[in-house]
């Protein structure tokens, strides 16, 4: 993949990972932790304890999610730097770059993706 690509891909990537960290903050109710985020929701005794633990697992639930996000959009950085971004990691093939722009931190080509999907790990 060329250089010129790449810091196309890297951009996107950045503005992915600033958007993730700013939903990741107004989560929380700013810059302050998932358990810290997750007390507060124990302090507030006019609400039932049901719905203190639904909206804590969604917290978290939703948290997972976009820290998980935000590991693959770094690694997808790492990769950029190294070099090897954009190759599929299964079989080594470049991944088309219409794949890339719909998914950037994109790990594989859409047939190893699918195999890797029905098949257990």
């Amino acid at each position: 993949m060329t250089y010129k690509k790449n810091d196309t891909f890297k951009e996107q990537l950045l503005a992915h990972r600033t958007t993730l960290l700013a939903q990741l903050a107004t989560l929380r109710g700013g810059v302050v932790s998932r358990a810290e985020a997750s007390a507060e929701h124990f302090a507030r005794t006019e609400d039932s304890t049901a719905q203190v633990n639904s909206e804590r697992d969604l917290e978290f639930a939703l948290d997972e999610r976009e820290t998980a996000e935000l590991r693959g959009i770094e690694a997808a950085l790492n990769r950029i730097e190294a070099g090897t971004y954009g190759q599929c990691i299964d079989c080594g093939e470049a991944i088309p770059a219409a794949r890339l722009h719909a998914a950037p931190q994109a790990l594989r080509c859409i047939s190893c993706q699918e195999k890797s999907e029905v098949q257990p790990s």
